[in-house]
């Protein structure tokens, strides 16, 4: 089953659920989704990788959002955000934990000979193929810094 049909019956649920929130929520995903399936050079149908860019996007917008308005002392439109994100991630792949992104990373490390942070654009680049959906760009380069610094 696609992704677009699993969200149209989400929304059908959530409807004779009355659950607004979560129905604001994938509202923004289906309208995501079809915007990304509609852009200019995009295929017919949406690949999984690129349904998971598409999910991963709204996710860290709705996390910078959310510390926004946390630093702003606006408590209403952060739980707001975070609620939405909420109703988001379980539709991404399980994501790996710090712990499993360094076992992957040291591993790739070794596979490339990396020694320095030199060698940081190859291996954050064959981290972020290997880990797609599953990592957090930001944390990959972290952990990759960590262990070549």
């Amino acid at each position: 089953m696609s992704l677009i049909t699993q969200i149209d019956q989400d929304i059908k649920q959530a409807m004779l659920a009355k659950q607004p929130d979560r129905l604001q929520a994938l509202r923004a995903i289906k309208s995501a989704l079809l915007l990304a399936k509609t852009e200019k050079g995009a295929a017919e149908e949406l690949t999984q990788e690129a349904e998971i860019k598409v999910l991963q996007k709204l996710v860290k917008q709705r996390k910078e959002s959310a510390d926004i308005y946390k630093t702003q002392n606006r408590e209403d439109l952060y739980m707001i955000e975070m609620a939405e994100m909420h109703v988001i991630e379980p539709y991404l792949p399980q994501q790996m934990t710090r712990f499993e992104i360094e076992g992957a990373v040291q591993d790739i490390i070794t596979r490339l000979g990396a020694t320095s942070t030199q060698d940081m654009g190859k291996v954050m680049g064959l981290a972020s193929k290997e880990m797609a959906g599953q990592a957090d760009g930001k944390t990959i380069s972290e952990v990759v810094r960590q262990l070549l610094g």
